[in-house]
């Protein structure tokens, strides 16, 4: 009987994809110190994507790529994502807005600019992410593809470019298809390019931004890829976020640009993979009632899927870590309300700092670990030795 391939899919969400990497480390600490990846297919969408081209890299010592994804976010500052010196602040916000204001006459020589400016990213992947080993891990049979999706700004495409294994067909559905190709820093780049805050990246024939965007159905990369089972890493809304009474209690209130922005936000990141788990329950629901001699003749399969999510609300431990911004970045934010009520939702996308990486590392960690049991059996994992612990 053929080995099941196990697929990981890591969501977007800026900074808030420190806590996969939480995740990642109870995972590594399940397995043997020198296990390959389980995950014969990872795909990644916007942050995520970054997470999950390490993973690839490093697919031959799982534990190896999960320990440089910690002493990367761990260590995080905003100055190694995009520049928050007060000249680099400056010229990026001034050319967005002077790109707005011109774009309204029909001036577009400014239009190449975002409100941050990522080249310090750029670098930071350039110099630490070896993508030619990519094809390394899947010559030596540890992964069979990698996947990594950005949203095509001129077709309106979700688009997953893929390498992997010989004989994975490319698909097109409506709205959204599979390309095959050589992963590089640029298709990274593209996949975390959120909408305004960074900008978008030219690959071939067009400019892609944040593989969120417009990914009507994130979980069916994996599955196109050949996954059999599917865990997802995702971003959730984080637990119970107070009644529905406190939350409405002042809708009169206008609301901020930040919060508009974090709300918009919230509905790129998180509501798709909410509908599309959904859309997955019920057609396993339906193949459960076919008799079992009908069901060679249907294109529908049953798949089984875990989720880990965020047990307590990320934008709650946003709050309490403001502060970690530089000084240039809050009297920016502040300008369009970061600091006024639920204006924190934004930050928790943009805070590339040690303290709320570690944070969300922490929290992933722990509810990793609550699952346990559920994730070592999904993982096809026997009972692993005591105190075998990642370093802290």
């Amino acid at each position: 009987m053929q080995q099941q391939k196990i697929g990981l899919i890591l969501t977007g969400g800026g900074s808030r994809a420190a806590y996969q990497v939480g995740v990642l480390k109870a995972i590594a600490e399940f397995l043997p110190r020198a296990a390959h990846s389980p995950f014969a297919i990872i795909c990644g969408t916007s942050a995520g994507a970054l997470n999950a081209a390490t993973l690839a890299i490093n697919a031959g010592h799982f534990r190896k790529g999960v320990k440089y994804l910690l002493n990367v976010w761990k260590n995080f500052h905003v100055a190694e994502v995009y520049r928050s010196d007060f000249v680099g602040v400056v010229n990026n916000s001034s050319r967005w807005l002077a790109g707005l204001i011109l774009s309204s006459f029909g001036v577009d020589k400014l239009n190449h600019v975002s409100l941050l400016d990522n080249a310090p990213l750029v670098e930071l992947l350039e110099q630490t992410l070896p993508c030619a080993k990519i094809q390394e891990s899947i010559d030596s049979g540890v992964l069979h593809a990698l996947s990594i999706t950005a949203s095509g700004y001129g077709s309106g495409h979700s688009v997953t470019f893929y390498q992997g294994a010989e004989g994975i067909e490319p698909w097109k559905r409506a709205r959204r298809v599979g390309v095959p190709t050589q992963i590089e820093i640029p298709h990274l780049l593209a996949s975390a390019a959120i909408p305004f805050i960074f900008p978008a990246v030219h690959i071939h024939r067009e400019h892609f931004g944040d593989g969120s965007m417009r990914q009507l159905a994130p979980i069916s990369s994996a599955l196109h890829l050949g996954a059999d089972r599917v865990l997802v890493v995702g971003m959730g809304h984080g637990g119970d976020d107070g009644d529905d009474e406190s939350r409405r209690s002042k809708i009169d209130e206008y609301p901020s640009i930040a919060q508009i922005a974090g709300h918009a936000l919230d509905s790129i990141f998180l509501d798709s993979m909410e509908v599309d788990l959904e859309r997955l329950h019920r057609i396993n629901h339906t193949v459960s009632l076919i008799p079992d001699d009908m069901r060679p003749s249907i294109k529908l399969r049953h798949v089984d899927v875990l989720v880990i999510s965020p047990s307590q609300p990320i934008e709650k431990i946003a709050e309490r870590h403001l502060n970690g911004l530089p000084w240039t970045i809050r009297i920016l934010l502040r300008a369009v309300g970061v600091m006024r009520r639920r204006g924190a939702n934004l930050v928790s996308y943009l805070l590339f700092d040690k303290a709320y990486c570690r944070a969300l590392i922490d929290l992933g960690y722990k509810d990793a670990m609550q699952n346990k049991e559920e994730i070592m059996a999904f993982l096809n994992l026997g009972p692993r030795k005591p105190n075998d612990n990642l370093p802290q």
